[in-house]
Protein backbone atom coordinates (compact mmCIF):
# COMPACT_ATOMS: atom_id res chain seq x y z
CA UNK A 1 0.00 0.00 0.00
CA UNK A 2 1.26 3.66 -0.59
CA UNK A 3 3.16 5.03 2.10
CA UNK A 4 1.54 7.42 4.77
CA UNK A 5 4.97 9.80 4.00
CA UNK A 6 4.48 9.52 0.17
CA UNK A 7 5.00 13.08 -1.24
CA UNK A 8 2.26 14.97 -2.18
CA UNK A 9 0.75 14.53 -5.61
CA UNK A 10 2.53 11.44 -6.23
CA UNK A 11 0.49 9.38 -8.73
CA UNK A 12 -2.14 7.26 -7.03
CA UNK A 13 -3.55 3.93 -8.11
CA UNK A 14 -0.32 2.45 -8.57
CA UNK A 15 0.33 0.26 -5.71
CA UNK A 16 1.35 -3.48 -5.89
CA UNK A 17 -1.02 -5.79 -7.42
CA UNK A 18 -4.07 -5.92 -5.10
CA UNK A 19 -5.32 -9.60 -3.36
CA UNK A 20 -8.55 -10.23 -4.03
CA UNK A 21 -11.02 -11.06 -1.34
CA UNK A 22 -12.15 -14.60 -1.31
CA UNK A 23 -15.94 -13.85 -1.33
CA UNK A 24 -17.36 -14.78 -4.43
CA UNK A 25 -18.68 -12.42 -6.84
CA UNK A 26 -21.68 -10.58 -6.74
CA UNK A 27 -23.69 -10.02 -9.99
CA UNK A 28 -22.98 -6.22 -10.53
CA UNK A 29 -26.02 -4.26 -10.32
CA UNK A 30 -27.24 -3.19 -13.89
CA UNK A 31 -26.28 0.26 -15.04
CA UNK A 32 -26.81 3.00 -17.59
CA UNK A 33 -23.46 4.93 -16.49
CA UNK A 34 -20.83 5.13 -19.34
CA UNK A 35 -17.75 3.92 -18.32
CA UNK A 36 -13.90 3.69 -19.72
CA UNK A 37 -15.59 -0.15 -21.02
CA UNK A 38 -18.98 0.39 -21.21
CA UNK A 39 -20.06 3.20 -23.77
CA UNK A 40 -23.09 4.18 -23.65
CA UNK A 41 -25.16 5.92 -26.73
CA UNK A 42 -26.73 9.13 -26.52
CA UNK A 43 -28.11 11.58 -29.48
CA UNK A 44 -24.70 13.04 -30.12
CA UNK A 45 -22.65 10.03 -30.21
CA UNK A 46 -21.33 7.32 -27.38
CA UNK A 47 -20.24 8.73 -24.33
CA UNK A 48 -17.21 6.89 -22.45
CA UNK A 49 -16.19 8.46 -19.01
CA UNK A 50 -12.32 8.06 -17.71
CA UNK A 51 -12.00 7.52 -14.11
CA UNK A 52 -9.19 9.67 -12.89
CA UNK A 53 -7.68 8.54 -9.33
CA UNK A 54 -7.72 11.38 -6.87
CA UNK A 55 -8.44 13.47 -10.02
CA UNK A 56 -5.54 13.41 -11.54
CA UNK A 57 -4.17 12.90 -14.75
CA UNK A 58 -0.48 13.07 -16.55
CA UNK A 59 0.60 15.12 -19.18
CA UNK A 60 1.04 11.85 -21.11
CA UNK A 61 -2.23 11.16 -20.77
CA UNK A 62 -3.74 14.68 -21.18
CA UNK A 63 -2.12 13.80 -24.83
CA UNK A 64 -3.28 10.35 -25.15
CA UNK A 65 -6.71 11.15 -24.35
CA UNK A 66 -6.83 14.58 -26.72
CA UNK A 67 -5.35 12.33 -29.65
CA UNK A 68 -8.24 9.16 -28.72
CA UNK A 69 -10.77 11.83 -28.51
CA UNK A 70 -9.89 13.42 -32.58
CA UNK A 71 -9.39 9.75 -33.76
CA UNK A 72 -12.46 8.00 -32.45
CA UNK A 73 -15.06 11.08 -30.78
CA UNK A 74 -16.06 14.55 -31.22
CA UNK A 75 -12.09 15.95 -30.49
CA UNK A 76 -13.63 17.40 -26.96
CA UNK A 77 -13.40 15.96 -23.16
CA UNK A 78 -15.58 17.43 -20.83
CA UNK A 79 -14.45 17.54 -17.24
CA UNK A 80 -17.43 15.53 -14.91
CA UNK A 81 -18.75 16.56 -11.60
CA UNK A 82 -16.64 14.24 -9.96
CA UNK A 83 -13.41 15.18 -11.39
CA UNK A 84 -13.35 12.79 -13.80
CA UNK A 85 -13.86 12.93 -17.42
CA UNK A 86 -15.53 11.86 -20.71
CA UNK A 87 -15.59 12.02 -23.94
CA UNK A 88 -18.50 12.60 -26.00
CA UNK A 89 -19.67 11.51 -29.89
CA UNK A 90 -17.78 8.56 -29.62
CA UNK A 91 -17.95 7.04 -33.23
CA UNK A 92 -20.27 3.90 -33.91
CA UNK A 93 -17.64 0.84 -34.83
CA UNK A 94 -15.11 3.01 -32.61
CA UNK A 95 -15.65 1.96 -29.11
CA UNK A 96 -13.39 -0.77 -28.81
CA UNK A 97 -10.15 0.98 -29.93
CA UNK A 98 -11.22 3.97 -28.02
CA UNK A 99 -11.14 1.55 -24.68
CA UNK A 100 -8.12 0.15 -26.05
CA UNK A 101 -5.98 3.55 -26.63
CA UNK A 102 -7.35 4.84 -23.17
CA UNK A 103 -6.41 1.11 -21.72
CA UNK A 104 -3.09 1.32 -22.94
CA UNK A 105 -2.48 4.82 -21.70
CA UNK A 106 -3.11 3.74 -18.15
CA UNK A 107 -6.11 5.13 -17.37
CA UNK A 108 -8.04 1.76 -16.57
CA UNK A 109 -8.23 0.17 -13.39
CA UNK A 110 -5.13 -1.41 -11.64
CA UNK A 111 -4.56 -5.30 -10.76
CA UNK A 112 -6.77 -7.90 -12.83
CA UNK A 113 -9.85 -7.54 -12.42
CA UNK A 114 -11.00 -5.25 -15.70
CA UNK A 115 -14.60 -4.81 -14.14
CA UNK A 116 -13.33 -2.95 -10.50
CA UNK A 117 -13.47 0.08 -13.31
CA UNK A 118 -16.74 1.15 -12.25
CA UNK A 119 -15.81 1.47 -9.03
CA UNK A 120 -13.22 3.63 -8.44
CA UNK A 121 -15.38 6.13 -7.49
CA UNK A 122 -13.26 8.68 -3.95
CA UNK A 123 -13.26 11.80 -4.36
CA UNK A 124 -10.46 13.86 -2.42
CA UNK A 125 -9.90 17.71 -2.90
CA UNK A 126 -7.75 18.74 -6.17
CA UNK A 127 -5.49 20.72 -3.54
CA UNK A 128 -4.84 16.94 -1.15
CA UNK A 129 -0.89 17.24 0.28
CA UNK A 130 -0.70 21.21 -1.12
CA UNK A 131 -3.89 22.58 1.01
CA UNK A 132 -2.23 24.97 3.35
CA UNK A 133 -5.48 24.73 5.93
CA UNK A 134 -5.93 20.49 5.53
CA UNK A 135 -5.37 18.49 8.60
CA UNK A 136 -4.02 15.59 6.82
CA UNK A 137 -2.75 14.30 3.22
CA UNK A 138 -5.44 12.27 1.82
CA UNK A 139 -3.60 11.08 -1.07
CA UNK A 140 -1.73 8.10 0.12
CA UNK A 141 -5.05 6.93 1.90
CA UNK A 142 -7.05 7.55 -0.99
CA UNK A 143 -4.53 5.14 -3.07
CA UNK A 144 -5.35 2.51 -0.15
CA UNK A 145 -9.07 2.67 -1.00
CA UNK A 146 -8.24 2.62 -4.35
CA UNK A 147 -6.21 -0.66 -3.99
CA UNK A 148 -9.07 -2.15 -2.20
CA UNK A 149 -11.55 -0.92 -4.58
CA UNK A 150 -9.95 -2.45 -6.96
CA UNK A 151 -8.65 -5.74 -5.41
CA UNK A 152 -12.23 -7.41 -3.69
CA UNK A 153 -13.64 -8.79 -6.32
CA UNK A 154 -17.13 -8.48 -4.58
CA UNK A 155 -17.24 -4.95 -4.71
CA UNK A 156 -17.76 -5.20 -8.32
CA UNK A 157 -21.23 -5.88 -7.54
CA UNK A 158 -21.88 -1.69 -6.05
CA UNK A 159 -23.09 0.58 -8.73
CA UNK A 160 -21.50 3.18 -10.39
CA UNK A 161 -23.23 5.94 -8.93
CA UNK A 162 -21.77 4.34 -5.50
CA UNK A 163 -19.70 7.24 -4.38
CA UNK A 164 -16.86 7.84 -1.50
CA UNK A 165 -15.79 11.19 -0.05
CA UNK A 166 -12.38 11.51 1.53
CA UNK A 167 -12.11 15.10 3.23
CA UNK A 168 -8.80 15.73 4.43
CA UNK A 169 -10.30 19.47 6.09
CA UNK A 170 -8.93 21.29 3.12
CA UNK A 171 -10.43 24.68 2.45
CA UNK A 172 -10.37 24.05 -1.27
CA UNK A 173 -13.13 21.12 -1.11
CA UNK A 174 -16.17 20.00 -2.79
CA UNK A 175 -18.07 19.07 0.30
CA UNK A 176 -21.89 19.63 -0.67
CA UNK A 177 -22.04 16.37 -3.07
CA UNK A 178 -23.92 13.50 -1.05
CA UNK A 179 -21.88 10.89 -0.85
CA UNK A 180 -22.66 7.12 -0.25
CA UNK A 181 -19.79 7.32 2.66
CA UNK A 182 -17.80 10.15 3.83
CA UNK A 183 -15.21 10.63 5.55
CA UNK A 184 -13.99 13.95 7.24
CA UNK A 185 -10.84 14.45 8.84
CA UNK A 186 -11.38 16.18 12.51
CA UNK A 187 -8.50 17.25 14.84
CA UNK A 188 -8.46 16.01 18.94
CA UNK A 189 -6.91 15.22 21.63
CA UNK A 190 -5.58 11.99 20.00
CA UNK A 191 -4.70 13.55 16.49
CA UNK A 192 -6.36 13.54 13.55
CA UNK A 193 -9.29 11.37 13.09
CA UNK A 194 -11.85 10.34 10.09
CA UNK A 195 -15.40 11.34 11.06
CA UNK A 196 -18.12 9.32 9.12
CA UNK A 197 -21.67 9.17 8.22
CA UNK A 198 -23.69 7.68 5.35
CA UNK A 199 -25.56 8.85 2.75
CA UNK A 200 -24.95 12.92 2.69
CA UNK A 201 -22.36 15.50 3.33
CA UNK A 202 -19.62 16.74 6.26
CA UNK A 203 -21.23 19.27 8.31
CA UNK A 204 -19.82 22.57 6.92
CA UNK A 205 -17.87 24.95 9.60
CA UNK A 206 -19.84 28.16 11.12
CA UNK A 207 -22.17 28.97 14.23
CA UNK A 208 -25.70 28.87 12.42
CA UNK A 209 -24.54 25.61 9.83
CA UNK A 210 -27.29 22.88 11.47
CA UNK A 211 -25.17 19.49 10.80
CA UNK A 212 -29.18 17.82 10.36
CA UNK A 213 -28.86 20.51 7.05
CA UNK A 214 -26.36 18.91 4.90
CA UNK A 215 -27.66 15.17 5.30
CA UNK A 216 -29.06 13.62 2.20
CA UNK A 217 -33.17 12.93 2.62
CA UNK A 218 -32.11 9.72 3.80
CA UNK A 219 -28.90 10.30 5.09
CA UNK A 220 -27.30 9.77 8.84
CA UNK A 221 -24.63 12.71 9.66
CA UNK A 222 -21.90 12.19 11.73
CA UNK A 223 -21.76 8.67 13.21
CA UNK A 224 -18.48 8.20 14.53
CA UNK A 225 -14.93 8.21 14.21
CA UNK A 226 -11.67 6.55 13.66
CA UNK A 227 -7.74 6.87 13.41
CA UNK A 228 -6.80 7.23 9.47
CA UNK A 229 -4.77 3.72 9.52
CA UNK A 230 -8.01 2.09 10.41
CA UNK A 231 -10.52 3.92 7.28
CA UNK A 232 -9.44 0.93 4.84
CA UNK A 233 -10.75 -1.89 7.47
CA UNK A 234 -13.89 0.66 8.08
CA UNK A 235 -14.81 1.29 4.62
CA UNK A 236 -14.65 -2.51 3.89
CA UNK A 237 -16.59 -3.40 6.68
CA UNK A 238 -19.16 -0.79 5.19
CA UNK A 239 -19.27 -2.07 1.63
CA UNK A 240 -19.36 -5.46 2.62
CA UNK A 241 -22.50 -4.67 5.02
CA UNK A 242 -24.51 -2.76 2.29
CA UNK A 243 -23.74 -5.66 -0.19
CA UNK A 244 -25.20 -8.18 2.32
CA UNK A 245 -28.18 -6.23 3.33
CA UNK A 246 -29.20 -4.35 0.15
CA UNK A 247 -31.75 -5.69 -2.17
CA UNK A 248 -30.53 -6.05 -5.83
CA UNK A 249 -32.43 -3.22 -7.14
CA UNK A 250 -30.74 -0.83 -4.37
CA UNK A 251 -28.26 1.23 -5.79
CA UNK A 252 -27.20 3.47 -3.14
CA UNK A 253 -26.83 3.49 0.55
CA UNK A 254 -29.75 6.03 0.89
CA UNK A 255 -31.58 2.67 -0.45
CA UNK A 256 -30.64 0.91 2.17
CA UNK A 257 -30.87 3.56 4.97
CA UNK A 258 -34.70 3.47 4.19
CA UNK A 259 -35.32 0.21 4.98
CA UNK A 260 -32.44 0.02 7.96
CA UNK A 261 -31.09 2.07 10.25
CA UNK A 262 -27.94 2.95 10.77
CA UNK A 263 -27.16 2.01 14.05
CA UNK A 264 -28.38 -1.63 12.36
CA UNK A 265 -25.78 -1.18 9.62
CA UNK A 266 -23.23 -0.58 12.09
CA UNK A 267 -23.88 -3.60 14.23
CA UNK A 268 -23.63 -5.57 10.63
CA UNK A 269 -20.27 -3.87 10.03
CA UNK A 270 -19.02 -4.74 13.23
CA UNK A 271 -18.45 -8.39 12.02
CA UNK A 272 -15.95 -7.65 9.46
CA UNK A 273 -13.67 -5.64 11.80
CA UNK A 274 -11.90 -6.13 15.28
CA UNK A 275 -11.93 -2.20 16.53
CA UNK A 276 -15.53 -1.26 18.38
CA UNK A 277 -17.55 0.27 15.56
CA UNK A 278 -21.29 2.37 16.95
CA UNK A 279 -22.57 5.46 17.08
CA UNK A 280 -20.57 8.09 18.93
CA UNK A 281 -23.48 10.73 20.50
CA UNK A 282 -20.46 13.29 21.10
CA UNK A 283 -20.63 13.79 17.22
CA UNK A 284 -24.08 14.79 16.75
CA UNK A 285 -23.11 18.24 16.50
CA UNK A 286 -19.46 17.50 14.80
CA UNK A 287 -18.62 20.35 11.84
CA UNK A 288 -16.07 20.65 9.39
CA UNK A 289 -13.18 22.90 11.20
CA UNK A 290 -12.65 25.73 8.28
CA UNK A 291 -15.30 26.43 5.53
CA UNK A 292 -14.73 25.45 1.99
CA UNK A 293 -14.11 27.91 -0.21
CA UNK A 294 -14.74 26.83 -4.39
CA UNK A 295 -13.72 29.90 -5.33
CA UNK A 296 -9.56 28.97 -4.88
CA UNK A 297 -9.65 26.46 -7.72
CA UNK A 298 -9.73 29.59 -9.72
CA UNK A 299 -6.36 32.06 -10.42
CA UNK A 300 -3.28 31.25 -8.03
CA UNK A 301 -2.98 30.73 -5.02
CA UNK A 302 0.28 29.29 -2.76
CA UNK A 303 0.19 25.64 -1.41
CA UNK A 304 2.04 24.32 1.73
CA UNK A 305 5.01 23.99 2.42
CA UNK A 306 7.53 25.34 -0.39
CA UNK A 307 6.49 28.67 -1.93
CA UNK A 308 4.95 27.39 -4.93
CA UNK A 309 1.19 28.15 -6.21
CA UNK A 310 -1.43 26.26 -7.65
CA UNK A 311 -2.86 27.75 -10.96
CA UNK A 312 -6.67 27.14 -11.70
CA UNK A 313 -9.32 27.70 -14.79
CA UNK A 314 -12.10 26.35 -15.63
CA UNK A 315 -13.32 25.88 -19.62
CA UNK A 316 -16.94 27.31 -20.44
CA UNK A 317 -19.03 24.72 -19.33
CA UNK A 318 -16.25 22.44 -18.56
CA UNK A 319 -15.30 21.56 -22.07
CA UNK A 320 -12.10 21.17 -23.67
CA UNK A 321 -10.55 20.81 -27.05
CA UNK A 322 -7.97 18.57 -27.95
CA UNK A 323 -5.94 20.89 -29.38
CA UNK A 324 -6.32 22.81 -25.31
CA UNK A 325 -5.94 19.60 -23.21
CA UNK A 326 -2.67 19.24 -25.33
CA UNK A 327 -1.62 22.56 -24.62
CA UNK A 328 -2.28 22.05 -20.72
CA UNK A 329 -0.41 19.14 -21.00
CA UNK A 330 2.73 21.34 -22.25
CA UNK A 331 1.87 23.75 -19.48
CA UNK A 332 2.08 21.28 -16.64
CA UNK A 333 4.79 20.30 -18.21
CA UNK A 334 7.01 23.25 -18.54
CA UNK A 335 5.96 25.13 -15.66
CA UNK A 336 4.60 22.67 -12.79
CA UNK A 337 5.36 18.62 -12.04
CA UNK A 338 3.59 17.42 -15.45
CA UNK A 339 0.40 16.55 -13.78
CA UNK A 340 -3.17 18.29 -14.34
CA UNK A 341 -5.89 18.24 -11.48
CA UNK A 342 -9.09 17.85 -12.71
CA UNK A 343 -12.01 19.43 -10.03
CA UNK A 344 -15.21 18.82 -9.33
CA UNK A 345 -16.33 22.04 -10.14
CA UNK A 346 -15.49 21.00 -13.82
CA UNK A 347 -12.33 23.22 -13.78
CA UNK A 348 -8.46 22.19 -14.65
CA UNK A 349 -5.54 22.99 -11.34
CA UNK A 350 -2.07 23.13 -12.54
CA UNK A 351 -0.27 22.45 -8.82
CA UNK A 352 3.16 22.75 -7.96
CA UNK A 353 3.72 26.26 -9.95
CA UNK A 354 6.85 28.39 -9.37
CA UNK A 355 6.07 31.96 -7.85
CA UNK A 356 8.08 33.72 -10.91
CA UNK A 357 5.91 31.69 -13.34
CA UNK A 358 2.32 32.27 -12.25
CA UNK A 359 2.14 35.35 -14.12
CA UNK A 360 2.76 33.53 -17.05
CA UNK A 361 0.96 30.32 -16.35
CA UNK A 362 -2.27 32.97 -15.75
CA UNK A 363 -1.36 34.46 -18.87
CA UNK A 364 -1.34 31.13 -20.82
CA UNK A 365 -4.71 30.07 -19.25
CA UNK A 366 -6.72 32.89 -20.09
CA UNK A 367 -4.96 32.96 -23.62
CA UNK A 368 -6.86 29.59 -24.54
CA UNK A 369 -10.25 30.46 -22.95
CA UNK A 370 -9.94 29.47 -19.42
CA UNK A 371 -11.76 31.77 -16.89
CA UNK A 372 -9.32 31.88 -13.90
CA UNK A 373 -11.38 34.36 -11.97
CA UNK A 374 -14.39 33.99 -9.85
CA UNK A 375 -15.87 37.25 -10.47
CA UNK A 376 -16.65 35.81 -14.31
CA UNK A 377 -20.20 34.52 -14.68
CA UNK A 378 -19.52 31.48 -16.61
CA UNK A 379 -17.46 29.94 -13.73
CA UNK A 380 -21.05 30.34 -11.78
CA UNK A 381 -23.01 28.50 -14.11
CA UNK A 382 -23.00 24.46 -14.95
CA UNK A 383 -25.21 23.10 -17.51
CA UNK A 384 -26.12 18.95 -18.63
CA UNK A 385 -25.95 18.27 -22.20
CA UNK A 386 -29.16 19.08 -23.40
CA UNK A 387 -31.23 18.44 -26.07
CA UNK A 388 -28.19 18.74 -28.28
CA UNK A 389 -26.57 15.54 -26.54
CA UNK A 390 -29.43 13.62 -24.92
CA UNK A 391 -32.30 12.70 -26.39
CA UNK A 392 -34.15 13.63 -22.94
CA UNK A 393 -33.49 16.79 -22.95
CA UNK A 394 -36.09 19.66 -23.32
CA UNK A 395 -34.02 22.29 -24.47
CA UNK A 396 -29.92 23.36 -25.50
CA UNK A 397 -28.88 23.84 -22.44
CA UNK A 398 -25.24 24.59 -23.32
CA UNK A 399 -26.46 27.15 -26.03
CA UNK A 400 -28.44 28.82 -23.21
CA UNK A 401 -26.17 28.61 -20.25
CA UNK A 402 -23.89 30.40 -22.39
CA UNK A 403 -26.68 33.35 -23.06
CA UNK A 404 -26.99 33.40 -19.73
CA UNK A 405 -23.58 33.71 -18.35
CA UNK A 406 -24.04 36.99 -20.59
CA UNK A 407 -26.28 38.36 -18.36
CA UNK A 408 -25.90 36.91 -15.34
CA UNK A 409 -25.84 38.79 -12.01
CA UNK A 410 -22.39 38.49 -10.38
CA UNK A 411 -22.16 35.70 -7.51
CA UNK A 412 -25.50 34.08 -8.95
CA UNK A 413 -25.01 29.88 -8.46
CA UNK A 414 -27.21 28.84 -11.45
CA UNK A 415 -27.64 25.01 -13.47
CA UNK A 416 -29.57 24.56 -15.93
CA UNK A 417 -31.14 20.65 -16.85
CA UNK A 418 -32.56 19.88 -19.64
CA UNK A 419 -34.83 17.37 -17.52
CA UNK A 420 -35.40 16.09 -13.71
CA UNK A 421 -32.23 13.58 -13.65
CA UNK A 422 -29.92 16.72 -13.08
CA UNK A 423 -27.20 14.52 -15.00
CA UNK A 424 -24.99 17.69 -14.33
CA UNK A 425 -25.01 19.14 -10.80
CA UNK A 426 -24.63 15.92 -8.19
CA UNK A 427 -25.45 18.69 -5.23
CA UNK A 428 -28.37 20.98 -5.10
CA UNK A 429 -27.15 24.40 -6.40
CA UNK A 430 -29.07 27.77 -5.11
CA UNK A 431 -31.10 28.30 -8.53
CA UNK A 432 -32.02 25.84 -10.88
CA UNK A 433 -33.23 25.98 -14.27
CA UNK A 434 -35.25 23.40 -15.50
CA UNK A 435 -36.38 22.98 -18.84
CA UNK A 436 -39.76 22.76 -19.77
CA UNK A 437 -39.62 23.34 -23.41
CA UNK A 438 -37.02 24.72 -26.28
CA UNK A 439 -35.72 27.88 -24.74
CA UNK A 440 -37.72 27.95 -22.04
CA UNK A 441 -37.44 27.10 -18.34
CA UNK A 442 -39.44 26.61 -14.83
CA UNK A 443 -37.06 28.93 -12.18
CA UNK A 444 -36.11 26.84 -8.72
CA UNK A 445 -34.85 28.19 -5.90
CA UNK A 446 -33.24 25.93 -3.41
CA UNK A 447 -35.15 26.07 0.05
CA UNK A 448 -33.94 23.10 1.72
CA UNK A 449 -37.24 20.74 0.52
CA UNK A 450 -36.00 17.63 -1.19
CA UNK A 451 -35.29 18.33 -4.80
CA UNK A 452 -34.45 21.74 -6.68
CA UNK A 453 -36.83 23.62 -4.04
CA UNK A 454 -39.25 25.75 -4.87
CA UNK A 455 -40.87 27.03 -7.93
CA UNK A 456 -40.61 30.54 -8.17
CA UNK A 457 -42.03 31.10 -11.88
CA UNK A 458 -42.54 28.69 -14.63
CA UNK A 459 -41.70 29.04 -18.68
CA UNK A 460 -39.00 31.56 -18.61
CA UNK A 461 -37.11 32.41 -21.34
CA UNK A 462 -33.13 32.89 -20.87
CA UNK A 463 -33.27 36.95 -20.92
CA UNK A 464 -36.64 36.76 -18.94
CA UNK A 465 -34.51 34.31 -15.97
CA UNK A 466 -31.48 36.76 -16.20
CA UNK A 467 -34.01 38.79 -15.42
CA UNK A 468 -35.98 37.49 -12.48
CA UNK A 469 -32.11 36.26 -11.07
CA UNK A 470 -31.01 39.96 -10.60
CA UNK A 471 -33.94 40.88 -8.74
CA UNK A 472 -33.75 37.85 -6.38
CA UNK A 473 -30.11 38.42 -6.10
CA UNK A 474 -31.10 41.80 -4.94
CA UNK A 475 -33.49 40.71 -2.45
CA UNK A 476 -31.82 38.41 -1.02
CA UNK A 477 -28.17 38.68 -1.80
CA UNK A 478 -26.66 35.29 0.35
CA UNK A 479 -29.06 33.17 -1.56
Amino acid sequence: MPSRDAKPGAPLNRASPPTVSSHAVTTPRSSACPGLLRIVPARDGGICRIKLPGGVLSAAQARAIADASTRHANGAAELTNRANLQLRGVRNGHEAALSAALIGAGLGPAGALSCADDVRNVMISPAAGRDPHALIDTTPLCGELLTLLQGDARLVALSPKFALLLDGGEQLARVDHPHDVWLAASADEEGVRFVFGLAGCPAPAGENSNPRDHRDSNGTGALAAVPASRVPALLRALLHTFLDLAPADATRMRDLLATQCADALLRHAQRYVDFPLARDASLSHWQRHIAADPSLRLGAHAQRGDGSSHVGGQPPLGRIDAATLRALAALAQKHGNGRLHATPWQSVLLPDIATTAVPAVLAKLIALGLACDPAQAITHVIACAGSAGCAKGLADTKTDALQLAERLPAGVDVHLTGCPRSCAAAHRAPYTLLAAAPGLYDLYRRDGRPGFGQCVAPQLTIDEAAALLARLARSTPHA
